[in-house]
């Protein structure tokens, strides 16, 4: 059996922490981007943060879809869920998958409430059919944040207490709360062609349906390749509120302790360029997936590098 101390000594913690690396080196490339940012010894955790993350939405977004019943992936998150308690509380089982005993390892390292992961777990039960709360549409942003404050607000609070801040974590909760909200909408934005093929519309009808787009209109703009001006003055007005969002969150940048603001700043501005590739390419998202050039990332990313070395300097 793995046993969790203070000292972190099991011998597979180790490996758990690296495999959670290996899935933001192959999956999130603006995310690991940013991590390399932050302080060594701080990158094992939000590799962890990631790699849970990660393991949980494939399990929503690609198991389902791909014919395994909706049942069977609520029956593992449930499996996921009592693991971490049971990690958590000290007690982990023997067949402990590595994301779950890394971030189990993280929670007790960091003080970071179980409440923000549970949170989580639920609003990824949200999108599996037959799950309480189950939504293939949302109707209006109240509805969509509802949906958020799980699946973005609280990742963004399981971060704080990894950073480090420089004021009352509480003061900076709603800030974080905010910047996962916005990187989250911004995916949503990205992504709404994948969505769509998997029936689900993250983009709230009320938002689309004011400048005449619906569901029907969407299938047949991802059919055809072309994007409707409708679709385009949609997305368009979804944009400006994620630039709104990102707006409301950029004060808490200054809440971080020095050495975590290049890196989140770097995300800051990583996850904006996504809408800028968006805004470029005409807003066609349907057929295809913004992403921003790997020369424009590491533009991008550059100053922070100068920062992140003069905060570490004078650390």
């Amino acid at each position: 059996m793995t046993t969790l101390d203070d000292r972190g000594v099991a011998s597979d913690l180790g490996a758990a922490y690296r495999y959670c690396e290996r899935l933001a080196a192959e999956h999130g490339r603006s995310y690991a981007l940013a991590t390399r940012l932050l302080p060594e010894h701080r990158r094992p955790a939000v590799y962890a943060l990631y790699g849970f993350a990660r393991t949980v939405d494939d399990l929503v977004d690609i198991d389902a879809p791909a014919g395994r019943p909706a049942s069977d992936c609520l029956a593992e998150l449930d499996r996921i869920e009592s693991e971490l308690t049971a990690a958590v509380a000290g007690s982990p089982t023997d067949d402990i998958r590595p994301v779950v005993l890394a971030v189990a390892d993280t929670i007790g390292r960091y003080a970071i409430p179980l409440d923000h992961f549970t949170a989580f777990l639920g609003s990824m039960r949200m999108d599996l059919p037959g799950a309480p709360g189950f939504r293939a549409v949302y109707t209006s942003m109240d509805e969509l944040r509802g949906y958020m404050h799980g699946s973005a607000a609280a990742i963004g609070k399981q971060m704080l207490p990894i950073l480090g801040t420089v004021t009352p974590l509480a003061q900076a909760e709603p800030a974080a709360a905010a910047l996962g909200e916005a990187f989250q909408l911004t995916n949503f934005i990205r992504d709404v062609g994948e969505d769509l093929r998997r029936g689900r519309i993250y983009l709230p009808s009320e938002e689309l349906s004011a400048f005449g787009v619906d569901g029907d209109l969407l299938r047949h703009c991802q059919s055809t390749g072309a994007t409707d001006p409708r679709v385009g003055r949609a997305l368009a007005h979804v944009v400006a509120l994620n630039r709104s969002g990102y707006r409301d969150a950029r004060p808490g940048l200054a809440m971080l302790e020095p050495r975590a603001r290049p890196a989140i700043t770097a995300a800051f501005d990583l996850y904006s360029a996504i809408l800028d590739e968006i805004e470029a390419s005409g807003y066609r998202v349907l057929d295809r997936r913004a992403v921003v050039p790997r020369r424009r990332r590491l533009t991008l990313v550059a100053p922070r590098l100068l920062e992140s070395a003069v905060a570490a300097a004078r650390s």
